[in-house]
């Protein structure tokens, strides 16, 4: 089922996410919507605060050419950090059509809960340490405008009020 997107300023995104203690069928329907959602928007990668559910999870495919690589990341950590940085011009799906440079560790490992309850390690490097970053900042309440200047952000957020100001007054899309 897709699930809507909270657009920023929403105070949901500014949370700390609980852990999640055990994968049961409930956080299995979740990733599944989190996928569906995350391709339907388009993006690569999605955090439950993003469509309100304060749990430690993500999912994420960046795979652009190619099959599918859908990811879910449950209580996911980042366990190590490159000292080499990478900058990837970054976008949100709850920032829509707003793009800055952030510079992040070019490689992290991760580790994580697998959708059997499995414990997981990864080395992600490129696009997915990028995005893999991205989304546990959100489980955080850390938002990828966090990383600019003031002025900056405040100019993202202030389109961002307006943009929700103007889905307000035009209704719910039919």
């Amino acid at each position: 089922m897709i699930r809507d997107i909270l657009i920023h300023p929403d105070p949901r995104l500014k949370k700390p996410c609980e852990p999640i203690a055990a994968v049961s069928a409930e956080i299995s329907a979740l990733a599944a919507d989190m996928l569906e959602t995350m391709y339907d928007a388009p993006g690569i990668g999605l955090a439950a605060p993003q469509i309100g559910v304060m749990k430690r999870i993500i999912v994420m495919d960046c795979i652009k050419d190619g099959p599918p690589e859908p990811m879910a990341l449950l209580n996911p950590e980042v366990l190590w950090s490159s000292e080499d940085l990478g900058s990837y011009e970054e976008g949100c799906l709850s920032i829509p059509d707003q793009y800055a440079e952030v510079k992040r560790p070019s490689s992290v490992k991760v580790g994580w809960m697998d959708l059997d309850g499995a414990p997981q390690e990864r080395l992600f490097t490129g696009l997915w340490a990028t995005c893999v970053q991205h989304e546990i900042d959100h489980l955080n309440g850390k938002l990828f405008i966090d990383y600019l200047g003031p002025l900056k952000r405040q100019m993202i957020t202030r389109k961002m009020e307006k943009l929700k100001r103007e889905r307000a007054r035009s209704g719910p899309e039919s």
